[in-house]
């Protein structure tokens, strides 16, 4: 089993990418984890925001597997506290079997394929980030999560 965060266009913003670089390198004790940045649509200037996700949308779906627990990073997705995060996490792990893939879109949000093929979806707040920070963001919860379920002490509550 392994986690793979896909995301829509590269982080170049060099203090997000060395805050998930630093977290990529500590989820690496614990699972199998891979980023896989699909690069940003070029001369999109004439596409409307729809034909900006449909497109995003097929090389999503390129990336799928049809075995893949696929879980987009949305806004009305579920909320979850740290430590049921953490939970929710290892039961899907203990199931085993399937690989977990999580999603971050664009600007404009998912295609209605990539909707449909989603398992299930989760929010990390009712706050708005920007799409490359939230990278780092998800990087480290993942990264609490598997604390918590170690019993490690970087988590506090």
């Amino acid at each position: 089993m392994k986690i793979t965060l896909l995301t829509v266009g590269k982080t170049d913003v060099k203090w997000v990418r060395e805050g998930l670089d630093l977290y990529i390198s500590r989820l690496s004790h614990y699972i199998p984890f891979t980023l896989d940045e699909i690069p940003e649509l070029k001369n999109v200037s004439a596409l409307s925001k729809d034909q900006i996700k449909e497109r995003e949308g097929e090389l999503i779906m390129k990336k799928l597997r049809p075995a893949d627990d696929v879980i987009l990073l949305d806004e009305h997705g579920k909320e979850w506290r740290s430590i049921e995060f953490a939970s929710v996490l290892e039961e899907k792990i203990s199931r085993g079997g399937k690989d977990m893939v999580f999603i971050i879109g664009g600007a404009y949000g998912f295609s209605r394929d990539v909707y449909a093929r989603a398992n299930s979806k989760m929010s990390l707040s009712k706050m708005t980030f920007s799409h490359q920070m939230v990278r780092t963001v998800f990087a480290e919860q993942l990264y609490r999560a598997f604390t918590i379920m170690r019993g490690e002490p970087y988590h506090h509550e």
